[in-house]
């Protein structure tokens, strides 16, 4: 069984880093600029972004339980790589519209894909309680290697400009792909490829998540808990300069919030953590919220730690979010049901950007932007520990809690794992 779930961590940590070590992210803004294109262009680019993402999101998550997991997730990264090569080689605006589609699908096609491979490999192992483990190093992989681009990316454009940046993010994109061949993917498709297995799928999907108030509420739980830090995070170099530091040092700050992130991935499958209760999954959100308040309301560097602390707790939060959504899944189209979170962690994530800007516009100041949008995890804190009436409900149960056995083999609970 160590043999088989190496099969299956090696390649997978292997493809979380490489499908992040894009030298491009922390260029690409600058890109588009010294293209020539105004703000608003600028902006509309982030939008169609985020729209081509969440319109394919559903769709990808219903063809990867009608074809394959694997399939999709060695054609996201060439996707990305299209789309960057695009980028270097014809810099104009359609060349960015289009790219920015390309890894919007790309992103759609990893999303819910991913999860579903991983768990559905480890149940067949008998390992579906080493989910939250194996899921949160590799998210700490993929942000080491955003952390690794950020360092990189200065050199590298130094020695070559943007044509060199652009061949090293082609480069890892093809190597994820590679990659991405040697996943293990034993448990076969629902169907066979066709359309009508495809519109089955996505039927099963739609009809689990709302025919399934234990699935129903585990899908809600993920964006939840992860769209409001997570948009937050594209805001944190804002926050850092308002320390009074000087530009210079604020990739210093950043790079502690991201260590922060890291951690986090990494201790969601430890000890007491991947066993929290549901008091103890409400007090997590609560403390992480009280600690990223408290770090903007500082607006000094010092503060910063207590703003990376609050990343590490809801990285873990969001790691154990969707070990709790797979949970609870039983049907076939567990990519859809995935999929229909990241649809919904997308909306919520572009509801607190458009929130954002009239707040700090209000309120004067990034730091107390930060302060009011930590508010609402104290308030779903809350929520979660409201008891919940009905057959099967105990005090202490986990957040969306099936109260009746899934059929098959019993998969260990959260926390019962081994190694």
């Amino acid at each position: 069984m160590t043999s088989a779930h190496t099969r299956l961590t090696i390649p997978l940590y292997g493809y979380a880093f490489l499908e992040n070590l894009i030298l491009l992210y922390p260029l690409y803004a600058l890109l588009f600029s010294d293209t020539g294109l105004a703000v608003w262009q600028i902006s509309s680019l982030f939008v169609l972004w985020s729209l081509s993402g969440m319109l394919l999101e559903v769709p990808s998550g219903a063809w990867a339980d009608a074809v394959s997991r694997r399939r999709l997730l060695v054609l996201g990264p060439l996707l990305g790589a299209a789309g960057f090569a695009l980028w270097v080689l014809v810099p104009s605006y359609w060349a960015f519209a289009l790219g920015f589609v390309l890894w919007g699908a790309k992103d759609a096609l990893g999303s819910g894909a991913l999860e579903a491979l991983v768990y559905e490999e480890l149940d067949r192992l008998g390992a579906a309680g080493r989910y939250a483990r194996t899921m949160g190093r590799a998210r700490a992989c993929g942000m080491a290697a955003s952390m690794a681009s950020m360092g990189l990316a200065g050199p590298v454009f130094a020695a070559g400009g943007y044509r060199a940046v652009g061949l090293a993010s082609v480069l890892a994109c093809l190597l994820a792909a590679l990659i991405a061949t040697r996943l293990p993917e034993s448990a076969p498709a629902s169907g066979g490829g066709g359309e009508g297995d495809w519109a089955a799928a996505l039927r099963a999907g739609l009809a689990e998540a709302r025919g399934d108030r234990a699935v129903r509420g585990a899908l809600l739980l993920v964006p939840a808990v992860t769209a409001v830090w997570g948009a937050l995070d594209e805001y944190t170099p804002l926050l850092s300069r308002d320390t009074g530091v000087s530009a210079a040092a604020v990739p210093w700050l950043l790079l502690l919030i991201w260590a922060g992130a890291t951690l986090g991935g990494l201790l969601a499958g430890v000890g007491r953590w991947q066993r929290l209760s549901t008091p103890g999954f409400a007090g997590l959100l609560a403390a992480s919220a009280l600690s990223l308040a408290a770090g903007a309301a500082l607006r000094t560097p010092a503060g910063i730690g207590l703003v990376a602390a609050a990343f590490c707790g809801f990285q873990m939060a969001s790691v154990l979010a969707d070990a709790r959504l797979q949970e609870r899944i039983a049907g076939t189209s567990r990519a859809t049901v995935t999929s229909l979170a990241g649809v919904a962690t997308g909306l919520t994530t572009i509801a607190v950007y458009a929130a954002y800007a009239p707040l700090a516009a209000t309120t004067g100041s990034h730091a107390a932007a930060f302060v009011l949008l930590a508010t609402p995890y104290p308030a779903l804190a809350l929520r979660l520990l409201r008891p919940r009436p009905g057959p099967g409900s105990r005090p202490g149960s986990r957040p969306g809690s099936r109260p009746t056995p899934r059929p098959g083999p019993t998969p260990p609970a959260v926390g019962a794992r081994d190694g």
